[in-house]
């Protein structure tokens, strides 16, 4: 998506949703292009063909103003003939979560199914299916289980974050966390501030409720701060969303004197940070936190167990002030009816609290270790550059060689049945298409190289 077809998109939703009404002028040439980080020329492109299409009119020394002519509801993908698939956010959830089993995916999220604690899931199971009928028939309570929520407090408080049972709700997933923040705390045509590159579902989900998204660029030490204050004086956004430890896609982990400037920002600015801790318990030790020295006072922090234990048994969390917590709860209530299932949450509490589990975290940890390093030697030897060596995950962040482009890559591997993540789909300014992410617990399959080999060959000759 080109960035005028961007700014059609967000006007486009604004006007469908409501936001900007019928007859209401839009924002001026010069006042959008700062709030969007543009030149006016592109502003003015976009608005030239959102009036081609009725949806707006110019008025000779006025501006621009909408109309209300919209005949369909909002789309989350604008198809057109030039539309390019592969770098749209969706693009990569679909080619891995829909791919026929002897697809290869190192461009996938997750970790494959035999490093995971299988033997200690069927172990609760068993359990769970000798456990009170109330359990395995009655919905879920609402803030969820008790256990499952003293867990992740005694987590917290390992960490030095200090938290309450009144401060903590247990959710049907990650991504329903984040829905339920989003449909908490924003509007349509509001501004949010993500990450440049982030991860490509929180670009999907934002699209989904119709806010603004401007990024800010990251570096290996986390958001580069003098961008950051620069955006959030003149964009003024609601929300701040970011990965602080093993950022997806980079691997990059927040410095202490990066995470200290970013809430410094976050309080002049009244902004609302949140904090997606998913990847926390693959760090070899804890590194910065924003949630910890803010104290869950302007800092949601959210997570689930996809990553280490289940993506098929699904569970998230929210952590942040408690009168936060109530209005979330009414939230859930209104669009699930009550927290995750009881079964759910009894599952993973049996394995969180028996022995198995700290060992299978440290087993992963040492094969993600040696699988990162092996990865990053036969990627280097292909020519592709990892940007940082992350100090835990399973994600590598590699440029390719000059001339290539990752979206043309993944396309042609894809039809040798490989899946992989352009990085462009990681990228609100559409800037990362010299990179890729590879997810080293993937790679394990030679065919990967040698497809990889032979695609970027075949891009350097041409068609």
């Amino acid at each position: 998506m080109t960035r005028i077809e961007m700014l059609m998109d967000d006007i486009r939703g604004r006007i469908i949703s409501g936001a900007l009404s019928t007859g209401e002028r839009l924002p001026s040439v010069r006042q959008y292009a700062a709030q969007m980080q543009v030149s006016p020329s592109t502003v003015v492109e976009a608005y030239e063909r959102l009036a081609a299409t009725g949806m707006i009119r110019a008025r000779r020394g006025a501006g621009f103003f909408a109309t209300g002519s919209h005949s369909s509801p909002l789309s989350l993908v604008e198809k057109n003939p030039d539309y390019q698939r592969d770098v749209d956010p969706f693009w990569v959830s679909r080619q891995s979560l829909d791919a026929d089993p002897e697809v290869l995916k190192p461009g996938c999220g997750w970790l494959p199914a035999e490093w995971m604690p299988v033997e200690a899931l069927r172990k609760a199971m068993r359990q769970l299916a000798r456990s009170d009928a109330s359990l395995l028939s009655d919905y879920g309570s609402t803030r969820g289980a008790t256990e499952l929520r003293r867990l992740l407090l005694a987590r917290f408080a390992g960490e030095g974050l200090s938290a309450s049972m009144q401060q903590i709700m247990l959710t049907g997933s990650g991504t329903q966390a984040l829905d339920l923040i989003c449909r908490f705390l924003l509007r349509p045509g509001d501004t949010v501030l993500v990450d440049d590159p982030c991860y490509f579902n929180f670009q999907a989900l934002l699209r989904a409720h119709q806010v603004t998204m401007v990024g800010v660029p990251f570096t290996p030490t986390g958001p580069d701060v003098a961008a950051f204050e620069q955006i959030l004086s003149s964009a003024r956004p609601r929300l701040y969303i970011t990965n602080s430890a093993l950022h997806n896609p980079t691997g990059a982990s927040l410095s202490p004197q990066t995470a200290w400037r970013v809430l410094s920002a976050a309080r002049e600015h009244d902004l609302i940070i949140v904090e997606d801790d998913i990847f926390a318990e693959f760090e070899p030790e804890l590194s910065s936190r924003l949630a910890i020295p803010d104290g869950l006072e302007r800092v949601i922090r959210m997570g689930s167990f996809s990553k280490t234990l289940s993506a098929s048994v699904r569970c998230g969390y929210i952590a942040c002030r408690p009168e936060w917590i109530e209005g979330l709860i009414d939230l859930q209530i209104a669009t699930s009816f009550g927290g995750p299932s009881p079964m759910t949450t009894e599952l993973l509490a049996s394995v969180l609290s028996g022995g198995s589990y700290r060992k299978h975290l440290d087993e992963v940890t040492r094969r993600l270790t040696r699988a990162r390093k092996a990865a990053a030697e036969k990627l280097t030897a292909l020519g592709l550059t990892p940007w940082i060596v992350p100090r835990g995950g399973f994600y590598l962040w590699c440029r390719l060689p000059a001339g290539l482009d990752s979206t043309e890559i993944a396309r042609r591997c894809r039809e040798h049945n490989v899946v992989m993540a352009p990085g462009n789909v990681f990228s609100v300014s559409q800037t990362a298409g010299e990179f890729m992410r590879f997810n080293v617990a993937h790679l394990g399959d030679e065919r990967v190289f040698s497809v990889l080999k032979d695609v970027m060959a075949a891009c350097r000759t041409g068609p």
